[in-house]
């Protein structure tokens, strides 16, 4: 367990993010992560080859991803240990770890949403969330916007913070940076188009996987958060049991089911990808006429449980301690 390691890097990410000085110096552990990945596409998925061709070589491209994310976390533990005395090195780590997580920018990104929304009207909240979804945002009205600022929200709580989280403390630096790997793979090639259905299939079934304890974890602090803030943790829970199955990812419906039943909204429903309307299921059965007043109230629910992961980790320590 690396539950000192995850503490001291979530308790510096929700303090000072990831700097954008040292981003334009030396760039994001993701970015690093798909240069390969954007190498390994180029190199290996061609469309002359046959489809089992390219779908080996997808299982070949995430077994590379996870060697070499795995061997960096490794080689990079060792040389801080070897540089600082055991108190300093685990800071070290735990301040390098901080990267792979998304807390804060995650909560920058959305509430610019409702703050573009509020000031700039219409236009200017759908340029503003067209930054953190990918479906077309350029016919959505405001209450879509809304619904694709909180979807995000949910789901990317679940992949950008608890994930990430989870495996830090399963695995520590390793684990974490092999997350990452298997995460930005799936978001990269990972998709149902003619050129990734084959070489992206390996990317997108692992992180199904390794989604999988996050995704549930992060519907129950959604729930306990709403249970802080006066809000009805009945209601996350029973969504969630209801409507999370129905989602077209096995586990995003998780957190935006237990968020659409927090606060009484419905997420999900019809919407548009790449000129393509898509006829997805409502998750949630309150009102669907959202307004940046419920982004922020999403913020709120995110926030707290946040903190709840902090306070779960501090009390998992002092357990370990003991």
């Amino acid at each position: 367990m690396f539950a000192d390691l995850a503490l001291i890097a979530v308790a510096t990410e929700a303090i000072i993010g990831y700097p954008d000085a040292v981003y334009r110096l030396i760039g994001h552990p993701v970015t690093w992560i798909g240069r390969l990945i954007t190498w390994c596409d180029t190199a290996w998925n061609s469309p002359i080859r046959s489809v089992d061709e390219r779908r080996g070589r997808g299982v070949l491209t995430l077994v590379l991803l996870i060697a070499v994310a795995v061997l960096a976390g490794v080689v990079v533990t060792a040389v801080v240990d070897r540089l600082f005395p055991s108190s300093a090195a685990l800071l070290a780590c735990g301040v390098l770890a901080s990267s792979l997580l998304a807390q804060r920018s995650l909560d920058t990104h959305v509430l610019a949403v409702a703050t573009a929304l509020e000031r700039g009207g219409l236009e200017a909240g759908r340029q503003a969330v067209s930054h953190i979804v990918g479906r077309d945002t350029r016919s959505l009205d405001e209450a879509a916007v809304c619904r694709a600022a909180i979807e995000s929200l949910a789901e990317n709580f679940s992949d950008g913070v608890v994930a990430p989280l989870f495996w830090m403390v399963v695995g520590g630096l390793p684990g974490a940076l092999a997350y990452k790997a298997i995460n930005t793979a799936d978001s990269m090639i990972g998709h149902k188009s003619e050129r990734y259905l084959a070489f992206g299939w390996a990317a997108a079934r692992c992180d199904d996987l390794v989604n999988l304890p996050a995704s549930r974890l992060s519907a129950l602090w959604l729930a306990l958060a709403a249970a802080l803030l006066g809000l009805s943790p009945r209601a996350a829970l029973a969504t969630v049991w209801r409507d999370a199955g129905r989602h077209r990812s096995p586990n995003a419906g998780w957190p935006e089911a237990a968020m659409a039943g927090a606060l009484t909204i419905r997420l999900s429903g019809p919407r548009i990808y790449h000129g393509v309307p898509v006829q997805e299921p409502w998750v949630g059965e309150g009102q669907s006429d959202l307004t940046a007043a419920h982004i922020r109230a999403a913020l709120k629910l995110y926030r707290v449980a946040c903190g709840l992961q902090i306070v779960v980790l501090l009390v998992l320590l002092v357990s370990l301690a003991d």
